[in-house]
């Protein structure tokens, strides 16, 4: 597996330990936390603990992706990622910042202003003009694999078999990417993005296949639906259930937690770290 991807600002983003995502959202209609911390000082504050709580990366998602979401322009989106993006780039220079969008007109604007990462939901498949964007840039990629739109994901899914089908799906993204001389790429199943309850957990059961590609692997499970309608939490109160998810995540291989309680994932990681080496002593 790759180690560690330089960025376009000359940074190492590295994959020898897991690394923590810390999830803050610039939208009113977020499935978790929708417009509870929109204005600019409530945004820089979350930032700066999330930081402080062990978080190497801050994604920014200026658009909401949650079932049937709101269509955001693509003016709409950047008006909404500019003042904030901008002030986190001067605050914290050494964070990562990821940008998560899947307009390339938006991910040009963020790295011509200082991302590290682009995050695409779609993995090049509403934007076609999003993969060669970041190949050009050489700008590290989470390509993510989703059936259908954010208005059309959930509407009855269905596949032969989810692990192979979108284990292909990666395979066909790296040909792609590797004949415009691209391969930093990190993978994420998409959990929630056009599954079914079975689906999810079909993925993360086999999440160490993927891992066999070659390229870090990404879990966004945090405080999702296929935690919530197999233990009758919500959003709000699923904070354990998604702390055994991401367990399960990084010993089934995953290098990045995409997480909303950077603190918690932190300890996860850290416990689980002290277990291997434990083990691997005796």
């Amino acid at each position: 597996m790759h180690k560690a991807y330089q960025t376009k600002n000359g940074k190492q983003l590295n994959f020898e330990t897991a690394q923590v995502m810390a999830i803050v959202n610039l939208t009113p209609d977020s499935f978790y936390d929708g417009g509870t911390s929109c204005s600019l000082s409530d945004i820089l504050k979350s930032v700066e603990i999330k930081i402080q709580e062990g978080a190497t990366i801050i994604d920014l998602g200026a658009a909401s992706s949650k079932p049937n979401a709101e269509i955001v322009t693509v003016a709409e989106e950047i008006n909404r990622l500019r003042l904030p993006f901008l002030e986190i780039r001067k605050q914290f220079p050494d964070i990562f910042i990821s940008v998560d969008t899947f307009h390339s007109q938006v991910a040009q604007f963020a790295i011509e202003e200082g991302a590290d990462i682009i995050n695409d939901i779609s993995g090049g498949e509403i934007d076609s003009k999003m993969i060669d964007l970041v190949a050009k840039y050489q700008i590290p990629y989470i390509l993510m694999h989703m059936k259908g739109t954010p208005q059309t994901m959930q509407n009855n899914p269905h596949y032969d078999d989810v692990v192979e089908e979108i284990f292909n799906f990666f395979i066909s993204k790296i040909e792609k990417c590797k004949a415009l001389g691209f391969e930093k790429l990190i993978f994420d199943v998409g959990f929630g993005f056009g599954k079914t309850l079975e689906h999810n957990y079909q993925l993360l059961k086999n999440l160490n296949k993927f891992s066999d590609l070659g390229f870090p692997i990404l879990a966004g499970l945090s405080r999702k639906s296929m935690i919530n309608k197999v233990i009758q939490t919500t959003p709000k109160s699923s904070l354990n259930g998604t702390t055994v998810l991401n367990t399960i995540a990084l010993q089934n291989g995953a290098n990045i937690l995409r997480v909303h309680d950077v603190k918690e994932a932190k300890e996860v990681i850290g416990l689980l770290e002290f277990y291997n080496q434990t083990v691997n002593v005796s």
